[in-house]
């Protein structure tokens, strides 16, 4: 008696499931509709699989930590897109729904390389490069991120773009349901095999440079210094950055204005909430 009512408890419970899976599917696949529609949709190509998979872990891995790795070219808007969504989900901010894992913290500290070139203009004529895999601890990243999705705090790095020194003792990084990880490498090969979602945020590159100049200033590289690094940017973006897209199981559009992301993000997730009643 006692196996024929756990087998009907499992019967019953994996039913609902499906019902839930199906009603979430069905719901996302309308605002995604309505999504490209827009001038300047959000979402400019999902996977098959992208939205059952979202639909499942919802309902079946609720206690699961949900790993989110967002890449894009430098300048692209991976973090625009990353604070507004985190803007739109979290209206106060509580501990335990979110932590954010930023790629540019883990930059290698190459402060000493910068003393002795003597200025920005003579590194970049070395060679030096910092926007190849192999300047930003990727290591630690990952070791962080599996950290985080097994429950457990870390003290993140934090690199100053000016100086180019990396300070172990960054931002404490709790666990929490959703760890959102943006940056040029985070779908490295390294990385990707541990992220649930992989998501690209594809910007012309037009108005990459533009935004890229603009900020190149505030991290004190200007004239011949700024045009080197934006050649070595393209040349890099185009052998490590861009071919992830393929294989993304999302691709965002770069050129949305950041109160749109808001209201679709939040359309998301007052449908989510409705149909798990949370």
């Amino acid at each position: 008696m006692e196996t024929f009512e756990l087998t009907n408890y499992n019967f019953y419970s994996s039913r609902l499931d499906m019902e839930l899976i199906t009603s979430i599917v069905e719901a996302l696949k309308e605002i995604l509709e309505e999504d490209k529609k827009q001038e300047q949709p959000l979402f400019l190509k999902v996977t098959d699989n992208f939205i059952m998979d979202i639909a499942r872990k919802v309902v079946q891995e609720k206690k699961k930590t949900f790993l989110i790795g967002i890449t894009g070219e430098s300048a692209s808007g991976k973090t625009v897109f990353v604070d507004n969504t985190i803007e739109a989900v979290v209206r106060e901010k509580k501990e335990g729904i979110y932590t954010v894992i930023r790629c540019d913290d883990y930059y290698k500290d190459t402060s000493k390389e910068l003393k002795e070139a003597g200025s920005y203009d003579a590194l970049f004529k070395t060679g030096f490069s910092f926007d190849t895999p192999d300047v930003i601890n990727l290591k630690l990243m990952k070791e962080h991120l599996l950290a985080l999705k097994n429950m457990k705090t870390v003290v993140s790095p934090k690199y100053d773009f000016v100086t180019c020194v990396s300070d172990p003792n960054g931002e404490e990084k709790k666990p929490a349901k959703v760890v959102l990880t943006e940056g040029l490498y985070v779908l490295d090969e390294s990385l990707r095999d541990i992220m649930d979602v992989k998501v690209y945020v594809f910007t012309p590159i037009e108005v990459i440079k533009e935004r890229w100049y603009k900020r190149a200033v505030l991290r004190g590289k200007t004239g011949e210094a700024a045009d080197m690094q934006f050649k070595d940017v393209n040349e890099t973006a185009q052998k490590y950055i861009r071919p992830t897209y393929q294989i993304s199981d999302c691709i965002i559009n770069g050129m949305v204005d950041k109160d749109y992301i808001k209201v679709i993000t939040d359309k998301i997730m007052h449908k989510l909430a409705e149909i798990c009643g949370t």
